[in-house]
């Protein structure tokens, strides 16, 4: 199990991402994850703990699971991407939340084989 501290970013759609990861899976609001495979390997599940209790579309609430299915082009290194959805409406609960993007906790927890899960 690998832990990191990585700074993040979060991105959306109609900033010139598709609607499609690296891996060719449709991409999952809060919970796509874009990172460098260099340091995160496709395919992995992590816990980032910061997001547990965020507003997830459609309700309920974040457990923290993250899927790294993505890549980006300024993702280098530990930094990391958190996908919210469509529009700049959809990164409101990460704003609204006070989340930290600067430092979150990153736990490789385990691995996924195909897409990610759609929720």
């Amino acid at each position: 199990m690998t832990v990191r501290s990585a700074p993040a970013s979060a991105y959306k759609l109609g900033g010139g991402g598709g609607t499609r990861d690296s891996m060719g899976c449709k991409v999952v609001p809060m919970r796509t994850l874009a990172v460098d495979p260099r340091v995160v390997p496709k395919g992995t599940v992590v816990f980032i703990k910061e997001t547990v209790g965020l507003p997830l579309p459609g309700g309920g609430v974040h457990d923290g699971l993250w899927y790294a299915s993505d890549v980006g082009g300024l993702i280098k290194g530990d930094r990391i991407d958190l996908f919210t959805g469509d529009g700049p409406a959809s990164a409101r609960a990460i704003k609204k939340s006070g989340l930290n993007l600067a430092h979150l906790t990153v736990t490789e927890v385990s691995t996924f084989h195909g897409c990610p899960p759609a929720s």
